[in-house]
């Protein structure tokens, strides 16, 4: 048999690739593209849960042709009181595989690549189907994968304002000052909720709850904004999708299985089904379905989570790695 190597690029060697903006939502965006058009292979997502902690692992499948080239496989824990050892909450492997041979090809450290390609789905998201002229965004959730949806949806729309609130007011005020330095404009930590997302034109909600706690009400939501809630555990009221023009999901097959989901209650209500379901991204970013057709459309995307979006944004940090010499050679066989 011919050897066999894995690339593996740990923590310390994804940070060096120091990854644009730009690439990130490149990749993503021709991931969801590629998707739409029926190019690839997604597994709905798995559930692991030890019992010893307040939290769970996911378990990510799929698979991506041409150009990419890969099957691959995330491992991802959600552990949501991680911030007391000093650990984020999410840490991640990915592992990627020849399809054709099964062979491996590449293990990273898929930590900051969920944060970021989910940042990305959200920004890609928010493009599609958000007013062009969005100036205010309302985030509710600061540990994660917060960061990279605001930074990325700054990226995209440059905001003028920009409102961030969590539970904990040390952590909001430390998202809010850290963003503001990245972004090099003011961030306001809000005290509650209603001042964070009432009247904003894109409302992110990604709060990590113990249990499903409508926080968000449908009431504060303005006509015609753009709503992304993925919390694990519900924070919204039964009447949100009701005010909706369009519900999309990432993948539909997922989002309508399993006991984890901001919109689990909305799919066993029969509120957000086939019948009701819009699209899905990738249908939108591939042309197949419209996306926001009017500024008077109030719009929700539902995102689970795509393996596909990790496979592209770990193989676009390969090529990148082989280009720069980062990164290191295991000998698997």
């Amino acid at each position: 048999m011919p050897p066999i190597y894995i690339a593996y690029l740990n923590r310390l060697d994804i940070e060096e690739l120091r990854i644009t903006d730009d690439e990130i939502l490149s990749a993503i965006e021709a991931s969801l593209a590629s998707q739409g058009r029926g190019e690839t292979v997604i597994e709905p997502r798995m559930h692991l849960e030890p019992g010893v902690a307040n939290g769970h692992f996911n378990v990510l499948r799929g698979a991506i042709r041409e150009p990419i080239d890969s099957a691959g496989v995330k491992v991802v824990g959600d552990f949501v009181d991680n911030y007391k050892l000093g650990f984020p909450s999410e840490l991640a492997i990915l592992a990627l595989f020849d399809p054709r041979t099964g062979a491996p090809k590449a293990i990273l450290d898929a930590s900051g690549i969920t944060d970021m390609r989910t940042g990305a789905v959200t920004a890609i998201g928010a493009k599609h189907l958000a007013r062009k002229n969005s100036k205010v965004l309302g985030h509710i959730g600061a540990r994660g994968t917060a960061y990279w949806n605001v930074r990325l949806l700054n990226h995209l729309f440059d905001f003028d304002e920009i409102r961030v609130h969590s539970r904990r007011e040390e952590s909001r005020n430390a998202f809010a000052d850290g963003l503001s330095r990245d972004l090099g404009k003011k961030v306001v930590a809000t005290a509650d909720w209603r001042s964070c997302v009432e009247g904003a034109d894109i409302v992110v909600e990604a709060s990590r709850l113990s249990e499903p706690t409508p926080l968000l009400k449908t009431s504060w939501i303005k006509p015609g904004a753009f709503v992304v809630p993925y919390g694990t555990m519900s924070a919204i009221e039964l009447s949100l999708t009701d005010i909706m023009a369009k519900l999309v999901v990432d993948d539909w097959g997922q989002c309508k299985g399993g006991k984890f989901g901001s919109l689990r209650a909305h799919v066993e209500a029969g509120k957000l089904s086939e019948a009701t379901l819009h699209a899905e991204l990738g249908q939108i970013v591939a042309g197949l379905k419209p996306g926001r057709q009017n500024d008077a459309e109030t719009n929700l995307l539902w995102h689970r989570g795509l393996s596909l979006s990790d496979i592209a944004l770990g193989h676009a940090m390969l090529e990148k790695s082989k280009r720069l010499g980062i990164g290191q050679q295991l000998r698997f066989a």
